[in-house]
């Protein structure tokens, strides 16, 4: 009982869990059988918590979409509870809401089953469920709730003092003074007594409270040093969480354990997308390519074995770099520095690129905190024509990562979303459609087949999860080319 009321008032004052960094809702498209729809899940605050969900069909004829949640891995992943079915709230028939409780910490998945014209599919979207704090109490509503406890207490003392003075005199009397003194000390003790078990009471809550935050998520910490011949030593460090986290169990995503952005700051005009090897245990180490002098924001993602992801942050500080070329999907990218205030300075929806490419973005006129954007890329060639030498940048068409100015928000998106492939595939492993899932998600080659040309396009989909200024870095590949580009919104 008492550890079901902490978790309600946490629910009240918590702080958004998130597999990045800042960014703790999960945007997300796929192919359900014939239907493609747009997913957003807002993760709950604390766990037991409510994930708010939304679907969008782009696919006309849905008629119902079920979402059941369940592990992503293990056996439990094989028997889906009873689904619930998702409500239309508008008139817009192909608009579905609904919500679901996730129980325990770990990785889920909420599966949809859509149905409608063209008859069933299955799509399921991985989803990291973690509390990640807590936050202090707002100063005007524990004025008001202190004043109220003080009226309860001197409240309760006046009655009982009444109580002991004139429970017994007959109406029109005077209390005698032996009874006056006996109210005195009923209010005397009754004062102590409730004084003693507020403080008891405030104990009680800061020993559960500190037993509940066992339960809050606490990130791998990463320490970041140079070692002769360039080379940077990423070491992992566990601060405690939950005993069954491990340090290598790190499983590929889209064909490496680690993906390292390097962003030099505060200016963020260079970027690095990098892929360090495992050497050890929790350790990774990367041969440094040539990189400008500075301090640089490290940002390193990575999916354990049972799917759940995790982003590692850090910084270092480097002299100016004489390192390797840049090989294999290591890539580079530089822009313009931001201002002193944060704002961008890459506003064109046009970016060009060093050698004579462009890359456009189909910017919205407004972008808003909250709300799902399908942020489409398109790569052209020093004519302003599609390449024709178009190739997949590791299995898809693009990646991108977010970053606010201010370092407090950054996500690395797919062209399927936020969630990591590797989770994803492992979601879709359970589903009787999978292979044509996954052969169908935005973006992806899963076959290796060159038959298909590949789009010089690319969508991705996601929400700023707050107001301010943000840098965006997209990357796409022709030939053996993988092209950098800088895009700056400010977000309402």
């Amino acid at each position: 009982m008492r550890r079901w009321l902490v978790c309600l008032l946490l629910l009240i004052f918590a702080l958004p869990a998130s597999a990045h960094v800042g960014s703790p809702d999960i945007y997300a498209q796929g192919d359900a059988g014939p239907y493609k729809l747009y997913i957003v899940i807002r993760p709950p605050l604390v766990i037991p918590g409510v994930a708010e969900i939304e679907a969008r069909s782009s696919t006309p004829g849905v008629d119902s979409i079920t979402i059941a949640p369940l592990a992503l891995t293990g056996d439990a992943s094989k028997h889906p509870p009873v689904p619930d079915t998702m409500a239309k709230p508008s008139n817009d028939a192909q608009f579905f809401t609904g919500h679901l409780w996730i129980m325990a910490t770990g990785s889920w998945q909420i599966r949809f089953i859509a149905n409608g014209s063209q008859g069933q599919g299955v799509l399921s979207i991985p989803v990291p469920a973690t509390a990640i704090g807590t936050r202090k109490m707002q100063h005007g509503l524990g004025l008001m709730l202190a004043l109220l406890g003080v009226i309860l207490v001197l409240g309760m003392v006046g009655i009982i003092g009444a109580a002991a003075r004139d429970a017994q005199v007959p109406p029109g009397k005077t209390a005698a003074p032996e009874r006056r003194r006996r109210a005195f000390v009923a209010m005397t003790v009754a004062f102590v007594i409730l004084v003693a078990g507020v403080i008891l009471g405030g104990k009680w809550w800061n020993a559960e409270a500190a037993d509940y935050s066992s339960y809050i998520y606490k990130p791998l910490q990463m320490n970041a040093t140079v070692q002769p011949d360039n080379v940077l030593d990423l070491k992992m460090v566990d601060p405690g969480w939950l005993h069954a986290r491990k340090l290598d169990d790190f499983v590929p995503d889209h064909n490496h354990l680690m993906h390292l952005y390097a962003i030099r700051w505060p200016a963020m005009d260079v970027v690095f997308h990098l892929h360090p090897d495992q050497v050890g245990s929790g350790d990774f180490h990367l041969a440094l390519p040539t990189m400008p002098a500075g301090t640089y924001k490290l940002y390193a993602d990575v999916v354990h074995a049972n799917g759940f992801p995790e982003t590692l942050v850090t910084s270092i500080t480097v002299p100016f770099t004489h390192g390797r070329e840049l090989t294999g999907d290591d890539a580079e990218g530089t822009a313009t520095a931001v201002t002193s205030t944060g704002r961008g300075t890459q506003t064109s929806a046009s970016y060009k690129l060093p050698d004579g490419y462009t890359m456009v973005w189909k910017r919205p006129a407004t972008l808003t905190a909250k709300a799902p954007e399908d942020f489409t890329f398109t790569l052209l060639d020093a004519n302003g024509q599609p390449p024709k030498d178009m190739a997949l940048y590791m299995g898809m068409t693009g990646h991108a990562a977010f970053v606010k100015t201010d370092g407090t928000v950054f996500a690395h998106i797919h062209p399927s979303g936020t969630v990591s492939m590797a989770a994803l595939m492992m979601a879709q492993a359970e589903n009787q459609t999978a292979s044509n899932n996954m052969s169908n998600m935005p973006g992806m080659d899963m076959s290796g087949s060159d038959s298909q040309p590949i789009p010089n396009s690319v969508g991705f989909p996601y929400g700023f999860p707050t107001p301010g200024n943000y840098r965006i870095f997209v990357q796409m590949k022709h030939a053996n080319i993988i092209e950098t580009a800088t895009f700056d919104a400010q977000v309402q």
